[in-house]
């Protein structure tokens, strides 16, 4: 066996990084270009978080794993009592030799030491990589952050409805006229919308949201890939957007509507309204990593055709003495 060192992230590495992210976990290959800007640029990256497993012997790196918590950071809306692991992964050359586990221990003492009272494996707001582990695709994982302590708290999926043959169902034309009538809107927004649907998406909906449209809109220079719709007084009650991460055209949202404005099919406007305009612009799919089954936008974008390709495993544990203890 191996001797291992592990140690805090030093730079030189991401290469090595990128490479392993794609033998350990193919599926979800990386760019260097995605890792510098999800990991090394995120506002609260630590590189004491980013900690590496390397080869003692040839300094070939075995497996990493990053965790992160709040610095703080003005305008980066991260729950401070909390920390995230939004990536792991080992070598499957040198797997079964207690690499993983020792990393999850590691990352979970950083949260600790940083303050941090629970550690979830899941998507972080301001960068995440995925929403959850993927049992079915990562079975290993799953059973690795069991044996850390971390339990399953919710399952959300990925969706995908191809566009190849997509056309807006007359229903959905007759509601917009309908919801047209008693004066709503719903255009594509141009730059001078754009604050307006920010502050809405903060307060009305997630308050990551609104930071995820400002920086899609920047990096594109395509307001009008944000979709809104406005009550007959002019106040913004809903939005769709595609094409907000890594500027795929083919991703969609996030999308939401008002507490308040639910029921009236406003979201199921959007929702077609937005799929036909990616349509039009090229997109042979839409397809997003994020959502329940059983909530009303699952629901919505079942009935709407979209298909269930993954299954994700939000996982949660607690970092007191406590329970500590209890996981051994």
């Amino acid at each position: 066996m191996n001797q291992i060192n592990y140690r805090s992230f030093q730079p030189g590495d991401s290469g090595q990084l990128v490479d392993l992210i794609a033998r350990g976990m193919p599926t979800d290959a990386v760019s260097a270009e995605w890792f510098a800007e999800w990991v090394l640029l995120e506002p609260n990256f630590d590189p004491d978080g980013l900690i590496v497993a390397e080869d003692a012997r040839t300094t070939k790196i075995l497996g990493f794993v990053y965790a992160v918590r709040s610095q703080n950071t003005p305008g980066v809306p991260v729950d401070p009592t909390g920390g995230w692991i939004t990536i792991g992964v080992v070598d499957p050359a040198a797997r079964r030799q207690g690499i993983g586990t020792r990393l999850a221990e590691r990352a979970k003492e950083f949260l600790r030491a940083g303050g941090s009272e629970w550690v979830v494996y899941s998507g972080y707001p301001p960068a995440y990589f995925l929403p959850g582990l993927d049992a079915e695709t990562y079975p290993d994982g799953l059973r690795l952050l069991q044996r850390a302590g971390f339990e399953t708290v919710s399952q959300p999926v990925a969706m995908d409805l191809s566009l190849g043959a997509y056309r807006q169902p007359e229903a959905v034309v007759k509601l917009r006229a309908d919801r047209e009538a008693e004066g709503y809107t719903f255009a594509p927004a141009t730059a001078d919308d754009i604050p307006e649907v920010i502050t809405f998406a903060n307060r009305e909906l997630a308050p990551d949201w609104g930071e995820v449209i400002r920086q899609a809109v920047v990096r594109s220079g395509r307001p009008r890939r944000v979709v809104m719709s406005r009550r007959p007084d002019g106040v913004v009650v809903g939005f769709a957007i595609y094409g907000a991460f890594r500027e795929i055209t083919d991703r969609f949202g996030p999308f939401g509507v008002a507490d308040g404005y639910r029921g009236l099919g406003l979201g199921k406007i959007l929702l077609h309204t937005t799929l036909e305009q990616m349509r039009a612009e090229g997109a042979h799919s839409a397809w997003f990593l994020w959502t329940g089954t059983t909530n009303p936008a699952g629901r919505l974008y079942l009935s709407t055709g979209f298909s269930i390709t993954r299954t994700f495993h939000v996982m949660r544990a607690g970092l007191s003495a406590a329970a500590n203890r209890s996981t051994g």
